[in-house]
């Protein structure tokens, strides 16, 4: 119909996930053998609760982080503000099939936006890659390096 406009497109969740424990396994060796001293006991549970209530959400407009035990943090990344990605998988990660998602962006509160110790990380950048692209296009956004 001619002169009928299109509603807001509908912001749809892509993935969400958190990052592994796995990230915690050298504190929690430490704390294990140092266990008699009762203080590692709380360091090792500080670490643990600290990754669990961490959680990353990627829509199709932006990528979420929320964090924090006692009080909450939440930061947003708008997908078409990320200028390259990249993936790191240290060794202890691929060993439990993991990795990490680097992306470097214009954003200027997170140059630097890295989700840890996630799984099927080369499928995620796959995925966040072709949804900058459209959110890209969407908005008619180029990044111009000077």
């Amino acid at each position: 119909m001619a002169g009928v406009q299109e509603g807001p497109e509908e912001e749809l969740e892509v993935w969400e996930g958190r990052p592994s424990q796995v990230v915690n396994l050298g504190i929690f060796v430490v704390c294990f053998l140092l266990a008699w001293l009762i203080v590692p006991i709380f360091v090792a549970a500080a670490r643990f609760l600290s990754v669990h209530f961490t959680r990353y959400r990627l829509t199709s407009e932006r990528l979420e982080l929320v964090s924090g035990v006692l009080s909450r943090r939440m930061e947003q990344l708008e997908l078409y503000r990320v200028k390259d990605m990249s993936v790191e998988e240290p060794l202890l990660l691929r060993l439990f099939g993991l990795g990490n998602v680097v992306l470097r962006t214009s954003d200027r509160s997170h140059p630097v936006f890295t989700l840890r110790a996630v799984p099927e990380c080369t499928l995620l950048r796959d995925n966040l890659r072709g949804l900058v692209e459209k959110r890209r296009d969407h908005k008619r956004v180029r990044e111009l390096d000077v």
